[in-house]
């Protein structure tokens, strides 16, 4: 102990300061030989080469990196309800299948619409009655929130078309009833 009370470290001896010394040659022998490696990699061709073991470069199975860019692109939503268009005939049962099917998804947040269409006003009617049961049985299997309103549209009309009997210029039976 010094005369202030503290103690002072003994100072190192000759085995010590060989150690410090070996330890600083490790080093310096290891920085010096990545750098070398890094050289002769680069002159190579560059980067690191694929080895005995798994890295991100490694192929991968076909179904592994489809489920890696839909996590990449932030696509889970939309590749969920592809998912249930084509699940569609399962989850709303084979009758009803037949004659509704899923049009559309919009996504944005504020809409969240899933549009069905059906073959004829009866089934549309059908459709709608069952729309708030099936948006639940949908949000329960896709997240909830991820469909807000099943948007119902009856069948199309006929095609528009200029026939023998129309006067030019004529859009059919919208010139006379609006």
């Amino acid at each position: 102990m010094s005369e202030d009370g503290t103690s002072k470290a003994p100072e190192p001896s000759g085995v010590d300061l060989a150690r410090v010394a070996l330890r600083a040659a490790k080093e310096q022998a290891r920085a010096r030989g990545a750098a070398a490696q890094e050289k002769r990699q680069a002159r190579r061709g560059g980067g690191l080469r694929s080895g005995a073991r798994a890295d991100g470069r490694d192929p991968l199975p076909l179904g592994a990196a489809i489920n890696r860019l839909i996590t990449e692109r932030g696509w889970e939503t939309p590749a969920a309800v592809g998912g249930v268009m084509g699940r569609w005939p399962q989850i709303v049962g084979e009758d009803l299948a037949k004659h509704c099917v899923p049009l559309r998804y919009e996504e944005a947040p504020d809409e969240r619409v899933l549009t069905v269409q059906c073959d004829s006003t009866a089934w549309a009617t059908q459709l709608r009655l069952l729309a708030p049961r099936l948006v639940a049985r949908l949000n329960e299997d896709l997240g909830q929130g991820t469909v807000r309103l099943i948007k119902v549209l009856g069948p199309g009309g006929p095609a528009r078309r200029f026939g023998p009997l129309r006067a030019p210029g004529s859009t059919g039976p919208g010139d006379t009833y609006g």
